[in-house]
């Protein structure tokens, strides 16, 4: 199995083109290649370089390295999938829900969109298995109540909190559906892999909801709950602070 090589000491770091095309050992054109399709993250200086944050080559790296050991449709499928989120996430970062998500926000939720995408390559593998496909179901429930304890740590709303599960939901589903088109691929096979993609992601998308709905009944109870007695003493209408 190819290991993702060591991210820079820094995680916080900026490297040059040069930097970072040694970090992944790829040639400097490849990455050029590579930030101009939107596959990875960087920044212009006013001078017109290029500059690649550690943190982001540490995660590509370990996506690559992940994506080497899947085989057939569902690798297909995960690297078209990859690539065509990134580029819609940076064509509409200002636009709706995302607009909501600061870059401290996006950073705590990242690592939980990197997990699911890994439980789906798992999920898509483990098809002829009932006992692997239930465990990872129960798995993407549980990023499914992270991800909904963070928005409403977050102030968000239900309604934006699906807006950004439905708008990543809807990439991997297009390049699902275009698969046929760019490949060689049997349109029942195709198939199996949307039924499984859906299967998932419902399970992650109801966790979510429930906690929200937890969150708003243990709101409303705790406003139904009838006031606590005053303190011995105190005149029946005092404040009880």
């Amino acid at each position: 199995m190819a290991t993702p090589p060591a991210p820079p000491d820094d995680h916080n770091a900026w490297l040059t083109l040069s930097q970072a095309a040694r970090f992944l050992d790829v040639h400097p054109t490849t990455l050029r290649r590579w930030a101009n399709n939107g596959d990875i993250p960087a920044m212009v200086t006013p001078g017109g370089h290029r500059r690649f944050a550690a943190s982001d080559l540490a995660r590509f790296a370990r996506e690559r390295s992940a994506l080497r050991n899947v085989q057939g449709i569902a690798g297909l499928w995960a690297t078209k999938a990859l690539a065509h989120t990134r580029q819609e996430v940076n064509s509409h970062r200002a636009d709706g829900w995302l607009a909501q998500y600061d870059a401290k926000e996006r950073d705590q939720n990242r690592p939980l969109g990197q997990q699911l995408m890994g439980l789906t390559l798992q999920y898509l593998s483990s098809e002829s298995s009932e006992d692997n496909s239930a465990s990872i179901l129960e798995e993407a429930r549980r990023i499914g109540r992270l991800y909904a304890h963070n928005a409403l740590t977050q102030g968000l709303s239900l309604r934006a909190t699906l807006e950004a599960s439905i708008f990543f939901r809807d990439k991997l589903i297009e390049t699902a559906l275009q698969l046929p088109e760019t490949a060689n691929i049997r349109p029942e096979a195709n198939m199996r892999l949307l039924r499984r993609v859906n299967e998932l992601l419902n399970a992650v998308h109801l966790a979510a909801v429930e906690v929200f709905e937890n969150g708003h009944s243990e709101a409303n109870s705790a406003a139904d709950s009838p006031p606590a007695d005053p303190p011995a003493g105190a005149p029946a209408d005092a404040p009880t602070s």
